[in-house]
């Protein structure tokens, strides 16, 4: 008998609420340590002298990684396990966040804040949201994706302000050395409270019947079944509408707004923790609006859902460029409250969509899905940058975005037609 079964020991908090909050520290941090780069922008290019473009192509490079890395890491969890790979991939963050601060070219830039950082956070991305959701809960699943997925909001929320401060005051150095001790900090957590399935510690997932099974864990080559599973996926077209409208949400999200914002504010006259404390703001609704959108997404159909928010947010885009001044107006509080309710509540009925469609497969194939949407985030990084240099200012990157985001809400309207795979 289990523990989830004995007398007298059911009413306990169940294990899984504990492997969901390690997660979040996890989650937490990976999403600080990406949005980093957006307030190292001004200080690398006053200090060495780099291009707005220079610089964006290492977050480009961060960006695709971070995306690219997701399947491959979904399938490496289900060969050697959540805890390894998740530690394995902060030892990476830090080791690329500190080694910045003896670089003397941009071209070093990209390879540690690039690759290494990349690579680790993309291991720590929204797939480990859908993987410990599939093993852990049955119950409470599409909500507690939300509320995990709203981790990535609450790294902001804690990691921007005072990296802005630290960039700006003691030097971006010690903003760099700070993520890579945070990452360091979280990697006990992970190594003595992660459990990779509630069979390893006597349990069966949060409401999982009474006769439910351990999936037998994948076996052989991982990277061999990432790839299995992406040419199974792209033979069928919810796949392509899923990917492409993802592809427009990183850009629309981490690739502009999060990477851009604050130098274009900074071009309006506002000060970096200025702005960096709005995309603070940002970070606090997005923790309500995901949270509502993972328990909407059990209730409602999630192609729906997907729609309104690819359409509203393609719509408030658009206004974006008259907003900014040197001081934080209104209006710019209005729109960040509502980007910020915006900015990931897509992640959810993302997920079940791909759990719906593809069962087993569900949290590989959102890795390839998550992947399309991290290069469409690094393509508007450094589209935007180049935007920058070369006409002065960035509105042709926020009406472009807008444009984009009502054709992915075309597109997850039409998902409905396409039928499964």
């Amino acid at each position: 008998m289990t523990s989830s079964t004995i007398p007298g020991r059911t009413r306990r908090l169940h294990r899984a609420w504990l492997v969901a909050a390690v997660a979040f520290v996890a989650i937490l941090g990976a999403a600080g340590f990406r949005a980093t780069p957006g307030v190292l922008i001004n200080p690398l290019r006053e200090e060495f002298g780099w291009t707005t473009g220079t610089i964006s192509l290492a977050v480009s490079v961060n960006l695709v990684l971070y995306g690219l890395t997701a399947p491959f890491a979904a399938a490496l969890m289900d060969r050697f396990g959540m805890r390894r790979v998740v530690a394995c991939a902060l030892l990476l963050v830090a080791a690329g966040s500190g080694l910045t601060v003896w670089m003397t070219a941009s071209w070093q830039l990209l390879l540690l804040w690039g690759v290494l950082v990349g690579l680790g956070t993309g291991s720590m991305a929204l797939v480990f949201v859908a993987t410990v959701t599939d093993r852990w809960f049955v119950r409470h699943r599409g909500l507690v994706t939300g509320v995990l997925t709203a981790a990535g909001a609450t790294g902001q929320l804690v990691f921007l302000p005072v990296l802005a401060w630290l960039a700006t005051g003691p030097g971006w150095r010690v903003a760099s050395l700070t993520v890579a001790g945070a990452a360091l900090a979280v990697v006990p957590f992970v190594w003595w409270l992660l459990r990779d399935h509630p069979e390893d510690v006597g349990l069966t997932a949060l409401g999982a019947g009474p006769g439910a099974t351990r999936r037998v864990p994948a076996t052989g080559n991982a990277a061999a079944r990432a790839l299995g599973v992406l040419r199974s996926a792209a033979r069928t077209r919810p796949f392509w509408y899923l990917a492409g409208g993802f592809a427009i949400c990183g850009a629309s999200t981490n690739g502009l707004v999060g990477t851009h914002f604050i130098p274009a504010a900074h071009d309006h006259g506002m000060s970096e923790p200025t702005a960096a404390g709005l995309l603070a703001i940002i970070g606090i609704f997005d923790v309500a609006g995901t949270v509502a959108s993972g328990w909407l997404s059990d209730r409602m159909d999630p192609k729906v859902l997907l729609g309104v928010y690819y359409g509203l947010r393609g719509l408030s885009l658009m206004v974006l460029p008259g907003l900014f001044a040197a001081t934080a107006e209104p209006s710019m509080l209005i729109f960040i409250v509502f980007y910020g309710l915006d900015w990931v509540a897509t992640v959810p009925p993302t997920v079940a969509l791909c759990r719906r469609i593809y069962g087993p497969d569900g949290a590989v194939v959102f890795g390839w899905v998550f992947g399309s949407h991290q290069v469409g985030a690094a393509v508007a990084a450094v589209g935007a940058g180049l935007t920058r240099d070369h006409l002065g200012a960035y509105d042709l990157a926020w009406y472009a975005a807008g444009l984009l985001c009502l054709a992915a809400a075309a597109m997850s309207l039409a998902i409905r037609h396409a039928g499964t795979r």
